[in-house]
């Protein structure tokens, strides 16, 4: 039988009050309060803290605090990665962003769902659903990217949007939901 950290590991349902879980995040929290609580010019801090946070994202990923994820070890970051003011990453699925991608401020990129059932809901389960950013991409303020998304490599998102479906590379995407506005060159 699986524990409840294996069946998130591989996707499936799972129940998020596991005490394994629960230790995690809680590791997640106290490691996103000293980064938040952290001064300017602590930088050696401010990178030992996104190392231990961030394993797979560590000294590619420059973040002006506050900054909020649910585990941290979910989110891979190519180079150059830029996550402005109260960023929020629910990395209960993989959070894939490739390289020289910036986040505007509020930026809000989620990855858990949960049944759309009722009865499936009253159950308390939820599930990881990837989220992929390609590269040279910029998320403007305040979007929301939904789970199960992919934004191509040099797209730009409007300030603003709730990102629902895939958007293409290349392209200007903004609104709610967000669609495409036009190509770029």
């Amino acid at each position: 039988m699986k524990s409840e950290k294996e069946k998130w590991l591989a996707g499936e349902y799972f129940n998020p009050l596991d005490p394994e879980l629960c230790a995690a995040r809680s590791r997640a929290r106290r490691l996103t309060k000293a980064l938040n609580d952290s001064a300017d010019d602590e930088v050696g801090l401010r990178e030992t803290l996104l190392a231990e946070l961030l394993p797979r994202a560590a000294g590619r990923v420059s973040i002006e605090p506050p900054f909020h994820c649910d585990y941290g070890t979910n989110i891979e970051c190519g180079e150059r990665v830029f996550f402005n003011f109260d960023c929020v990453v629910l990395d209960v699925g993989p959070v894939r962003i490739g390289s020289r991608v910036l986040f505007g401020p509020g930026v809000h990129l989620y990855t858990v769902t949960h049944p759309m059932d009722a009865a499936g809901r009253a159950g308390g389960l939820e599930v990881g659903r990837a989220v992929e950013i390609g590269d040279d991409v910029w998320v403007g303020g305040g979007s929301i990217v939904c789970p199960g998304v992919r934004i191509g490599a040099r797209s730009v998102i409007g300030a603003g949007s709730v990102v629902t479906r895939d958007v293409p590379e290349g392209v200007f995407a903004a609104g709610n939901p967000c669609r495409v506005i036009r190509c770029l060159g």
